[in-house]
């Protein structure tokens, strides 16, 4: 039986960052993914936003690995001349329950340590973005956009330069644990099944990473490892050269999410999106006629010019949620699995926004989880 010393399972963008920081090490690496190319999922169906880490709880690892994580993101696309533009962010308010958001949220940034905001009056918004209408706002000039698709494709020539080995189209279907390493079974694209070991194995799995924890014996529902997949939906502005827009600009965030936003993108588009609805199963047919209405309503709001005509259906991505439905924020789960029985088992479990701006940082933290030990 073929064996290696690391199996890492899924290659979106946080399989890949950790795939990219363990290449170095001279290990046998094996990155397992279910789909016939890396980031097919939550990964490339995104925002493509790097985040200042202005939303996220003091010390929890969404806060720490987003504000680490976007310098060493904003470094590397320099350094390998990947696409980003670091536009800036308001984040806009108009009623006294945004305005108290908005305190809130700034107070909460400086306190994480977010450098370089600032608070604007109306007429400082205007000045920065004449279309768009509100009483305050916050402004950050460390938030940016990146072309995803393009730091995906690095990170994956990177590792394979690295001797990391990629299987594409090959599903894990079951994990068991034998003496000092874990037998992994997976199925392949004509349906032929084999196994091979691995001394560590790294759960990247996205949307599937709950089951993939279920296969070793980790009980999604006693662990709070289960995911729920919440839905969202972006629209495109047909013209955009209508609208001068030339920064991120986002209203209050919700309980679920960020608020739809618009977002300028590197081809000189701007999309708005995405709103949040939990599902029941992965779906990614935008549902126009009822959605069309409620971005106009909800983006309008601070873009008055807008008009419904303007909107045509972008796509849908699903965030993998460890937050229920009703329930406050949940952290991302980034944990070698020793307490449990499963040492250099590493589960990387809800990781939704911002996990783009966090993935370097990620995969730093799984390399220094792992060590020496594979």
């Amino acid at each position: 039986m073929e064996k290696v010393d690391i199996a890492i399972i899924g290659s979106g963008v946080i399989g890949l960052a950790t795939a990219y920081a363990l290449s170095k090490s001279g290990k046998d690496i094996m990155v397992i993914e279910k789909n016939p190319s890396f980031g097919q999922e939550t990964s490339s169906r995104n925002s493509e936003v790097i985040h200042a880490g202005i939303y996220y709880p003091k010390d929890s690892l969404k806060s720490k690995t987003c504000i680490h994580g976007k310098n060493l993101l904003y470094d590397l696309c320099d350094k390998y001349n990947i696409p980003y533009r670091k536009l800036g962010k308001l984040i806009l308010a108009s009623d006294s329950e945004g305005l108290e958001k908005l305190d809130s949220i700034y107070k909460n940034a400086t306190e994480c340590g977010v450098k370089n905001l600032r608070l604007l009056d109306k007429k400082e918004i205007k000045a920065l973005e004449p279309d768009v209408t509100a009483q305050k706002a916050i402004f950050s000039p460390d938030t940016g956009i990146i072309d995803s698709h393009a730091l995906m494709k690095f990170l994956h020539q990177a590792a394979k330069n690295n001797n990391v080995n990629f299987a594409f189209s090959v599903e894990v279907t079951n994990i068991k644990k034998e003496g000092a390493s874990y037998k992994i079974e997976v199925k392949e694209p004509k349906g032929d099944s084999f196994s091979f070991r691995a001394r560590c194995v790294i759960n990247c799995a996205g949307l599937q990473s709950d089951k993939i924890a279920e296969f070793i014996g980790i009980d999604p529902e006693e662990s709070g490892y289960r995911i729920h997949y919440c839905r969202g939906q972006y629209f495109r502005i047909r013209n955009p050269k209508k609208f001068s827009v030339k920064h991120l600009v986002y209203p209050p965030p919700g309980v679920i999410d960020l608020g739809i936003h618009v977002t300028p993108d590197l081809a000189g588009g701007l999309r708005l999106g995405p709103d949040a609805k939990y599902v029941d199963k992965i779906d990614y047919d935008i549902e126009e006629k009822q959605a069309r209405p409620l971005f106009f309503d909800s983006v309008s709001k601070f873009l008055p010019s807008l008009e419904e005509a303007d909107l045509i259906p972008d796509t849908v991505g699903i965030r993998p949620k460890l937050q229920k439905k009703g329930e406050n924020f949940r952290d991302f789960v980034v944990k070698n699995e020793e307490e449990k029985g499963f040492p250099n088992f590493v589960n990387v479990i809800g990781i939704e926004s911002p996990g783009l701006t966090s993935c370097l940082a990620i995969g730093e933290m799984i390399k220094n989880i792992i060590g020496e030990q594979c």
